[in-house]
């Protein structure tokens, strides 16, 4: 569904019949007769689903993790907010961008339209920026040939799988984060998509090296071994862009991880 066509379109009814009641509705009903329902509801609810549609269009939007593809960082049930301003403001719906203020950096959290299918969002970290050559081979990952430092911090267990895999510090631009590697799964990809501008990458049994197109990024999971992402799928261009994650503010499994990210 989407939530915010969905929004728009109440947003359009609910006002055309506040504004119709205003102009010409309301100037023939008797003095004190009480506004048929038709009327009252809709005029009750346009200040609130304006004020919530402004608020998701141009400040912050909630998302709900559905996946493990971004554990330890986001865990699967983590209710995140969104910054939809932080690179530049859209026009709701159509999403196209009217302001621009920042662009991506590396090591962002970002929600994105899913290429694929744009009513889909999906989250991911950015790790590549449009012109960038990211090779990631024998599970490490360089970018422009220069090799992104990383640091071995223990065991990690997935709960829901009973499974501990292997926890590091990933440095990417300024970002230090949290990544796991399984040492039981191959390097080499299980399966990969035909994608627009795939001729951009070289697979083989090591992994996977792609040249990042203009206007494009490329985004993968922190569980790298778990995630379908642009080495499956490939680049997400700029106009997909939602908005860039920033914070925790629930999860019912783990009530502790409110205010949690990094």
């Amino acid at each position: 569904m989407n939530f915010a066509l969905l929004l728009f379109s109440l947003l359009v009814v609910t006002g055309i019949v506040t504004a119709m009641d205003a102009v010409y509705f309301g100037k023939r009903r008797a003095a004190g007769a009480h506004e048929p329902w038709w009327i009252e509801y809709p005029k009750s609810f346009f200040p609130v689903i304006l004020i919530v549609f402004m608020l998701r269009s141009f400040l912050v939007e909630p998302f709900k993790i559905p996946s493990g593809s971004m554990i330890p960082t986001l865990l699967v049930g983590d209710f995140i907010l969104v910054n939809k301003f932080t690179y530049g403001i859209r026009l709701p719906v159509i999403n196209t961008k009217i302001i621009s203020i920042n662009e991506p950096e590396r090591g962002d959290v970002m929600v994105f339209r899913y290429p694929e299918d744009p009513s889909v969002d999906y989250i991911k970290r950015v790790v590549g920026l449009p012109g960038d050559k990211v090779a990631y081979e024998g599970k490490r990952l360089t970018i422009n040939g220069k090799e992104v430092p990383v640091k071995e911090t223990g065991d990690y267990l997935l709960k829901d799988k009973i499974q501990y895999l292997k926890e590091y510090t990933e440095t990417l631009g300024k970002i230090k984060h949290s990544i796991l590697l399984d040492s039981s799964e191959p390097a080499a990809l299980p399966y990969v998509k035909q994608f627009p501008e795939r001729e951009n990458c070289i697979y083989n049994n090591n992994g996977v090296t792609c040249t990042v197109p203009p206007g494009h990024y490329f985004m993968m999971g922190d569980n790298r071994d778990n995630s379908s992402d642009s080495r499956v799928w490939g680049f997400v261009p700029e106009a997909n862009i939602v908005g860039k994650a920033f914070f925790i503010w629930f999860n019912f499994s783990e009530l502790r991880r409110f205010g949690r990210f990094k």
